[in-house]
């Protein structure tokens, strides 16, 4: 190298002629010059740093922060391989003939590493609220990412091997062969790999999500779609850990994309006050039209419905406007409590269960007993 032949001149100039204390002298001055130059990297990163927090651009952050460890290291492979190389100058030695393949090797590391870290930071950045006006989906965002990384990690690892001397087209041969006999031996790793597309492509749910299934006892809010297994936290606050083959053969239900909630109610009032039943279910039916938390747009029904075995039956049925689950209950209870309200309002009561007991009654000829019956009386 031009570089060691005019560092060797210049020291034998200085009156160093001893090869081995030059050698040292040269090793130490590179692995100094290695340590200057991160030392100066890191404090350029931090001052490019502040100058971007200024800008509204947040893909130069992404940048930044990505390329911030892999140049501190790819400077350190640098150095210590032409320190390596000052070495390989004043001794023969066998194990420095793999410094170039090291170094390559250490070059296509930093590479692959700043892509990958590159895509990390584009992910966060694109499914962060606070910083893009419109987030993208963010399960779309993390099966985009782990296939590119996944595109990333193999061709570097091609790379690394071309540069190692194997033949690429041999080794696509191999894996294809392989590849089948992999395929028999883990069908079940295949299956949940291919399921886990299928809900990226699909997309019946994603993360954050309240899904169930009636076909098995799966129900719960979505933390993780991965590649093999989707994670639920159940209601009790327990993790359930799904493999993904098993959403290709049960029907799921995804409470989370309801358009509204429904009311659905059944009232029994006494058979004495079947004069005030009319009344009773218009007003009640006028109620729920003027309610601001019930949609009159959606279907709404009120009907006298059965003679129940104590009770005229009507029933409500309507939809609230909001599909959140606490204040959906709370617009629940101020429709029952004004129910409530119509039937007292006017002179009815509910009706329950009831019996009526005949007590002896006394005759010309004596006691008679009455046997005791039960009526449907409200």
């Amino acid at each position: 190298m031009d570089f060691l032949e005019s560092s060797n001149q210049f020291l034998a100039d200085l009156g160093y002629t001893n090869s081995g204390v030059r050698s040292v002298i040269e090793i130490f001055a590179v692995v100094v010059l290695t340590a200057l130059a991160s030392y100066i990297s890191k404090r350029i990163f931090k001052r490019v740093e502040i100058q971007f927090t200024k800008t509204e651009n947040l893909w130069d952050d992404a940048l930044l922060h990505a390329a911030r460890r892999p140049v501190s290291l790819g400077i350190w492979i640098v150095g210590l391989s032409m320190a390596a190389y000052t070495a390989d100058q004043y001794s023969n030695v066998v194990v420095f003939d793999f410094v170039e393949p090291i170094q390559r090797i250490g070059v296509i590391f930093c590479l692959t590493w700043f892509v990958v870290g590159f895509i990390a930071q584009t992910e966060t950045l694109l499914i962060d609220p606070d910083r893009v006006e419109e987030p993208i989906d963010e399960t779309t965002v993390h099966a985009l990412g782990k296939l590119l990384r996944a595109s990333t990690i193999i061709t570097a690892v091609l790379v690394v091997l071309q540069t190692l001397g194997f033949s690429i087209s041999g080794v696509l041969a191999f894996g294809g062969i392989g590849g089948i006999a992999v395929g028999f031996a883990a069908k079940d790793l295949l299956a949940n790999f291919f399921g886990g597309l299928m809900i990226y492509l699909d997309r019946p749910f994603k993360v954050g999500e309240w899904i169930r299934s009636p076909d098995q006892e799966i129900e719960g809010t979505v933390e993780k779609i991965g590649w093999r297994l989707t994670t639920i936290r159940t209601f009790d606050k327990r993790p359930l850990y799904v493999p993904n083959q098993a959403f290709a053969n049960i029907s799921v239900q995804n409470p989370s994309r309801m358009s509204h909630r429904r009311i659905y109610e059944k009232i029994g009032v006494r058979y004495d006050d079947s004069d005030q039943l009319e009344n009773i279910v218009a007003k009640v039916k006028a109620m729920l039209k003027k309610h601001p938390d019930i949609d009159t747009k959606q279907t709404l029904i009120v009907n006298f419905d059965s003679f129940g075995a104590s009770s005229l039956d009507f029933f409500i049925y309507t939809f609230t406007k909001t599909t959140d689950w606490i204040e959906y209950h709370s617009v629940k209870q101020d429709v029952l409590v004004q129910v409530i309200n119509i039937i007292e309002g006017e002179g009815a009561e509910f009706a329950f269960p009831t019996s009526t007991v005949h007590l002896p009654e006394l005759t010309s000829s004596g006691l008679q007993l009455m046997p005791s019956q039960p009526t449907n009386e409200g």
